[in-house]
């Protein structure tokens, strides 16, 4: 006897959806072998960059406003770009965005005075101050609304990394006797950038943590940088290697520094790392011929320079493996970019895939037959 349509329609149905979430489930065990790019264009100028990247995807960074007339800060989120203002000055940049769209970077203050650091929430732009000095600059902050960066101090007789929580702005000091930066916060309140060595004999990267600023030495030439880190206080930046020979980005972790290599040229950078150790940046292709934007993940430095663009920089990535940075695009523009991963099922989940479907298929064809 021939069964109802509607039955046949039912189980059909039903077992589409079942292979449709088989396929599912073998694109979230696949590997990420692409990526798409995301123009996030301009606020009216000719340039942009992106600098910092939360897990919703949402971008901070600059653009030059129409006409080129000035730089500004924006937050990209949910295809828009918009402008952030200033301090009341001409221009500002945003470096540092939270999971709350919290933003840091710097302005210039009314009268183009001198330059301060920010943070942007709920719509207003704070002025941070500064640690006694003229200047100051934010570069990272964490999801409790803390900032790092840099600031003068008292006279402008130096610049020391600062922290500040709680509307306060607190010296980190330095591994020596002048300058420090501090550059990335996570949500522990720990501190990477780096300072002047004792006797201000070289650059180093540092871990500030628990009220001590830590120096992580070097991949075995004289000076490192420390950029990103994670919630496991990894870190990530550029060290310079044996006999100076060359910069290579680094990935501190357990106390060890390891170098993370290039991508067939002479030199890389690392700037984000997210909190699966995957870190971005940006390295020389072979005979330096180019700069690509690189995804180390792994033990693997892949170049993730999107297709049509050149001269890209990867300067930040989320926990979801979207990276941030800048390049020039198809159309020889400097803009600001998102590349989002692609995740696509194991060839040997398709053919099983395949294979379960026409397992399932056959039996039906006798249940409806005449």
């Amino acid at each position: 006897m021939k069964k109802p349509l509607g039955t046949f329609a039912f189980r059909i149905g039903t077992l589409l959806s079942a292979a449709a979430f088989s396929v599912l489930l073998s694109a979230s065990k696949g590997t990420a072998v692409g990526f798409t790019v995301t123009d996030l264009g301009t606020l009216g100028g000719s340039e942009s960059a992106g600098y910092g990247i939360n897990d919703s995807g949402a971008v901070t960074g600059y653009s030059y406003t129409p006409g080129n007339a000035a730089t500004h800060a924006f937050l990209y989120s949910g295809g828009v770009m918009s402008d952030l203002g200033t301090l009341g000055g001409s221009n500002s940049l945003g470096y540092g965005i939270n999971d709350s769209g919290a933003v840091t970077g710097y302005s210039v203050t009314p009268g183009n005075a001198a330059n301060h650091a920010f943070l942007y929430s709920g719509g207003v732009m704070s002025d941070l101050g500064t640690l006694g000095g003229s200047n100051s600059l934010g570069y990272g902050i964490n999801d409790s609304g803390a900032v790092t960066g840099y600031s003068g101090t008292t006279g402008d007789a130096a610049s020391h990394a600062f922290l500040y929580s709680g509307g306060v702005m607190s010296d980190l000091g330095t591994l020596g006797e002048s300058e420090s930066f501090g550059t990335g916060i996570n949500d522990s309140g720990a501190v990477t950038g780096y300072s002047v060595t004792p006797g201000d004999a070289a650059w180093h990267a540092f871990l500030y943590s628990g009220g001590v600023m830590s120096d992580l030495g070097t991949l075995g030439g004289s000076s490192s940088y420390g950029y990103g880190i994670n919630d496991s206080g990894a870190v990530t930046g550029y060290s310079l290697t044996p006999g100076n020979a060359a910069a290579h980005a680094f990935l501190y972790s357990g106390g060890v520094m390891s170098d993370l290599g290039t991508l067939g040229g002479s030199y890389s950078l690392g700037y984000g790392i997210n909190d699966s150790g995957a870190v971005t940046g940006y390295s020389g292709t072979t005979g330096d011929a180019a700069s690509h934007a690189f995804l180390y993940s792994g033990g693997v430095m892949s170049d993730v320079n999107p297709l049509g663009w050149s001269y890209t920089e990867g300067r930040g990535i989320n926990n979801r493996g979207q990276i941030v940075g800048g390049g020039i695009n198809p159309q020889g523009q400097y803009h600001a970019f998102l590349l989002t991963p692609v995740q696509v099922p194991e060839p040997n989940s398709l053919l099983l895939l395949g294979t379960g479907l026409l397992g399932l298929l056959l039996p039906l064809k006798r249940e409806v037959a005449p």
